[in-house]
């Protein structure tokens, strides 16, 4: 018998989420990135949260969501402007749980209300097989620097549904 899942919960990212969150998108990249990026490119990218006040600025400038899975926080996900899913991260232990599908849909809805026509996303190796299947499409490859060590990541789009042309997308 299949097990249900549990609902995902989303919320506005709050500054006492920064702790948390951070240790999320480490977690998320020292143990979902195995496969694509060398332990040095690993810890050169998870270093971008040591300065936990500086990534929760970030994150606060943005329109950030945080997923919980029994009210614990286990991923969140950051539109920067209207056009560009700036991060979205999952805890290993909550990794497909349905968390990064429910952030990305619902960030794929914000962008559509707020007049976006398409959304872009700098996906790392190990996230592009997930954004493909959401019918994402790679536009170019790209090396970003990070400390000494240069990590690969491919910019995606995907064109959105008007959401006047689909009121089921923004009440969902």
């Amino acid at each position: 018998m299949a097990q249900a899942r549990p609902n995902v919960g989303l919320r506005p990212f709050l500054p006492a989420d920064t702790s948390i969150v951070a240790a999320i998108f480490i977690a998320s990249i020292e143990e979902l990135t195995e496969d694509s990026y060398s332990e040095a490119q690993r810890e050169a990218w998870a270093s971008r949260a040591e300065d936990e006040a500086a990534f929760g600025k970030r994150l606060g400038t943005q329109l950030t969501l945080v997923a919980t899975l029994e009210g614990s926080p286990v991923g969140f996900a950051s539109l920067k402007g209207a056009e560009q899913l700036d991060m979205l991260f999952v805890h290993p232990h909550a990794a497909q749980r349905g968390v990064g599908t429910a952030l990305c849909d619902a960030l794929e809805r914000l962008a559509a209300a707020r007049g976006a026509k398409r959304i872009s996303v700098d996906a790392s190796d190990s996230a592009q097989g997930f954004f493909a299947a959401r019918g994402y499409t790679a536009q170019q490859r790209n090396s970003v620097s990070i400390g000494d060590e240069w990590l690969a990541n491919t910019t995606m789009t995907k064109t959105l549904a008007d959401p006047a042309s689909d009121p089921s997308r923004l009440s969902s």
